[in-house]
């Protein structure tokens, strides 16, 4: 039985990644707006409800890592090492995902970059994403607080350290529009993280129990 439900999941995942892989090449072929889920349906040899099943949003196949994305900073916080302040664990977290050039802070590659930038729909979709980034992170910042804080001071600290995370994941994107390597935007980061990290550091500590449990 566990074989069997590990094949199922397996193939499921295969049938996920196929149609996430038709649809982005579609996408930067012929653009987000102008493909249908149709196109794509047929692309991957599916059904067109097997296609909705997998993604209901359209936007979902072109952003196929907005799960991880959305939680991501929550999940920073909720699983920190014992003592360990929020914006270091969140600062250490960012530097492993630049180190790995990972999609999820912005290393989308040049083509993809384009296709976002293009699509009206698509780059309303990502404030979303950031806006709900932000939504989780506050709350994970809210439970970790102790209960003398004020309520307001989670939500201003996701607020400062959200507002961080977009910059820099703007930047990824601006350098890779602009025709750097995954490695040159590696290095330019990783100086500029830092400072972006120092100024964050600055202004929290004034109020510590914003972001510290």
């Amino acid at each position: 039985m566990a074989t069997e439900l590990g094949l199922r999941e397996s193939k499921k995942q295969e049938t996920r990644h196929l149609i996430s892989a038709c649809a982005t090449r579609l996408f930067i072929e012929q653009g987000f707006e102008q493909t249908t889920i149709a196109e794509i349906a047929h692309a991957a040899r599916v059904a067109k409800k097997t296609v909705s099943n997998y993604f209901p949003r359209k936007e979902d196949l072109a952003l196929d890592h907005h799960e991880a994305f959305t939680q991501g900073l929550a999940r920073c916080v909720a699983e920190r090492a014992p003592g360990q302040e929020p914006l270091t664990a969140i600062g250490h977290t960012f530097r492993a995902a630049l180190l790995e050039h990972s999609p999820v802070v912005g290393f989308t590659g040049p083509a993809v970059a384009r296709m976002v930038t293009d699509s009206p729909t698509l780059t309303a979709r990502l404030r979303e994403l950031h806006d709900q980034r932000e939504q989780a992170l506050a709350a994970a910042l809210a439970a970790a607080a102790p209960d003398a804080v004020p309520a307001i001071a989670p939500r201003a600290a996701a607020a400062l350290i959200a507002a961080a995370d977009r910059l820099l994941f703007r930047r990824i994107q601006e350098l890779t529009l602009a025709g750097r390597t995954d490695d040159e935007i590696e290095a330019t980061l990783l100086p500029e993280a830092d400072h972006v990290r120092a100024l964050l550091g600055a202004a929290l500590d004034h109020h510590p129990t914003a972001v510290s449990a």
